[in-house]
């Protein structure tokens, strides 16, 4: 894919497997700028640059990458990609101190393979001014810190790993890989109080039309 919703691109390239799918995500900002969210394995700095190049986007105008969480599957090119782009890098506060490795992650998934100091730290409730104006929802469960980001004006959900594309459906986020499930469940209660039209998750799917009633019925289901 390319640019699946106005303005909004999957970057392509970045999947590891066919089994295993990776969305970067980069959005048009109001202005002449992007916003990437998400950077996603060690190494997906090539695809990523190879992305900006087939569209012609230069590097430079990326001015702002927002991280959802710490597993390594979001970070492992954050480095790299904020040395190609020379954007500001924002995480949750608490997010933060763990992509920072200090203190080092011990939960479920993979933890960051080398520490990165992000620019900024976000907490709940958040205004960013990115692809139109985004909300940083604090969304624990997964991670202590996972975020997600929400354009009200287009009913965009940027959901991270709070939720996952299972076949044509989103799902929870999955045991194995969650710090706390019941917190988990309590932050998509809370996202599925959002009018949310498109359910952008980062493995599977993503839901670009009418992705609410489906997000209603899952969480009626939790």
């Amino acid at each position: 894919m390319a640019e699946i919703l106005p303005g909004v691109h999957q970057v392509e390239g970045v999947d590891p497997s066919p089994d295993f799918s990776t969305h970067v995500y980069l959005v048009k900002d109001s202005g002449a700028t992007w916003t990437m969210i998400d950077t996603g394995l060690p190494g997906s700095e090539t695809a990523i640059a190879a992305y900006f190049k087939q569209h012609g986007i230069a590097p430079s105008s990326v001015a702002q990458i927002l991280i959802t969480h710490l597993h390594r599957d979001h970070v492992g090119a954050l480095a790299r990609v904020a040395g190609l782009t020379k954007a500001k890098t924002y995480a949750h506060w608490l997010e933060a101190a763990y992509i920072a490795c200090d203190p080092p992650y011990d939960g479920p998934g993979v933890a960051p393979a080398e520490p990165f100091a992000v620019s900024e730290t976000l907490k709940d409730g958040d205004s960013i001014e990115a692809a139109g104006g985004l909300v940083a929802y604090h969304t624990p469960g997964h991670t202590p810190g996972h975020t997600c980001y929400y354009q009200p004006e287009r009913k965009i959900l940027f959901s991270g790993d709070l939720f996952f594309g299972d076949g044509s459906k989103p799902i929870l986020t999955t045991k194995e890989y969650t710090h706390h499930r019941p917190t988990a469940i309590v932050s998509a209660r809370r996202m599925n109080a959002l009018a949310v039209d498109s359910l952008l998750t980062y493995h599977g799917g993503p839901f670009l039309r009418n992705a609410g009633p489906q997000l209603k019925a899952l969480v009626q289901s939790l």
